[in-house]
């Protein structure tokens, strides 16, 4: 359970939501009918090494409510107090995102981070209004909301989520701490516009590493996630803390040291799952593979990474210098801990 109280948690995240969100896929077994319980631990193990001080545990990959407390439960157990763990409310409709929170927090959640179902098509800002807040009230945990062009939201207002529906929704829900601004996305004006507006009242992040570092020259950031960052290992949390602590021309040089790296994934996701709104997660989780963690089998319904991808995101990784396998790719599908 959370170590907050619900009125505290907007307190709660000022003092606590700092620095880097990476996101862990669950690992299964090799049948695909239980979770990997040796896989999960090592994933959490090595995301704490590698300095990341929150991870999302993603639910977009056929996992259950009770799973995903088991998959929780194994990460609290894990992490111990060192690692922040973000409940994903991404299942598929607003009841069963309601009983998997309440299953996650009791099972060692610290915060959520609120999607929204495909079915969910509203026309009215009322309408996402409403689920977001009869998903608030139902948790003690605090939220983080995620305003996104994956929802769909532009048919009601061109930013998805406007300025006058966020300030209705931290008004009326006094447990959204933060503010995941990707209005627009890839523009960057859904982030410039929520931290210019409510910056003195919620966290603002910008999970996208390739704007939140050239951007804190100006901006005052405390946190950035969640996001596929840990596949470049421990780059991104080194990077966003010489920023914060002012050494931003040492975070530049880390910046485009990976350039390579960022080129290679921003070319590999554009080409095989541009436009369609959906994530490519066993992309992510084989690119987490590279860079040491566990890989393994995802359940269908999941997306496949053609040769040419594998090959280019490793080169991108080597060009970059950073650490990466020489297992083969055959090796990714059983994973570094086979179930």
């Amino acid at each position: 359970m959370a170590n907050y109280k619900r009125a505290d948690a907007r307190a709660w995240a000022r003092e606590h939501l700092v620095g880097c969100s990476a996101v862990t896929t669950p690992s299964y077994s090799a049948d695909l009918t239980k979770l990997n319980e040796r896989g999960i631990r090592h994933d959490i193990a090595l995301t704490k090494e590698l300095g990341y001080t929150y991870t999302l545990l993603c639910a977009e990959v056929a996992i259950t409510p009770e799973e995903n407390a088991q998959f929780t439960a194994l990460a609290r157990d894990t992490a111990g107090a060192g690692l922040g763990l973000f409940f994903h409310a991404a299942f598929g409709t607003l009841a069963e995102n309601i009983r998997a929170v309440k299953l996650a927090e009791q099972a060692g959640a610290d915060i959520a981070l609120l999607s929204y179902p495909p079915q969910f098509w509203p026309t009215t800002e009322q309408e996402i209004y409403d689920y977001t807040k009869q998903f608030c009230d139902a948790t003690d945990l605090a939220v983080m909301l995620f305003p996104i062009p994956l929802w769909g939201f532009e048919r009601v207002h061109p930013a998805g989520m406007s300025v006058q529906l966020v300030r209705r929704l931290l008004d009326d829900c006094p447990n959204i701490v933060a503010i995941k601004s990707e209005q627009g996305f890839p523009l960057i004006a859904g982030a410039l516009e929520m931290y210019h507006h409510f910056r003195n009242e919620v966290v603002i992040s910008i999970p996208i590493e390739s704007d939140a570092i050239p951007l804190m020259d100006q901006m005052e950031l405390q946190f950035s996630g969640t996001s596929n960052t840990a596949w470049m290992s421990s780059y991104y949390p080194r990077a966003f803390d010489l920023a914060r602590k002012g050494q931003w021309e040492e975070a530049m040089e880390l910046y485009w040291q990976v350039n390579p790296a960022r080129s290679a994934n921003g070319a590999a996701a554009q080409a095989y799952a541009g436009g369609t709104g959906v994530l490519n997660r066993t992309m992510w989780k084989y690119q987490d593979w590279l860079a040491g963690f566990n890989g393994g089998p995802l359940r269908a319904p999941a997306m496949r990474v053609p040769d040419r991808f594998m090959k280019s995101l490793r080169q991108g990784l080597i060009a970059s210098g950073l650490p990466v396998t020489q297992d083969p790719d055959s090796a990714y599908i059983i994973g570094r801990n086979p179930c």
